[in-house]
């Protein structure tokens, strides 16, 4: 007795698809390839029955990302509000200051920011 013939996956997808299509019956696919009706119309049904898990997976991935993406900036939007607050409470104390205090205070070997940036802040003329 011979052994039953194996088929890929991608071989069972482009005769699905060819059913599909109703371009030819099934019978005349069947014929075609050498492959029992029952056979195709298994195939068939499986195909139509996964089809709306693939969808599935799709859209938990985008619903993962957009998550992601909404908490990512959710947490700049706080950090740009931290910032803000630490900016406008260091120019208040900043004001009690004296000239030759803030001048003391630039960093002329900062790589980060520039000494206009700097004079900026420090409410300095450059």
């Amino acid at each position: 007795m011979s052994r039953r013939k194996r088929y890929t996956s991608e071989f069972k997808s482009q005769i699905v698809l060819e059913i599909l299509k109703e371009e030819k019956t099934i019978s005349e696919i069947s014929s075609e390839h050498g492959i029992h009706t029952n056979q195709l119309r298994q195939w068939r049904k499986a195909a139509l029955e996964q089809m709306p898990q693939i969808f599935e997976k799709d859209n938990k991935k985008v619903d993962q990302m957009k998550e992601d993406y909404e908490n990512q900036i959710e947490n700049l939007y706080a950090e740009v509000g931290r910032l803000t607050t630490q900016l406008s409470w260091l120019k208040k104390n900043l004001e009690s200051k004296t000239r030759a205090e803030r001048l003391d205070m630039l960093d002329w070997d900062c790589s980060e920011m520039p000494i206009k940036t700097q004079a900026e802040l420090l409410s300095l003329n450059r």
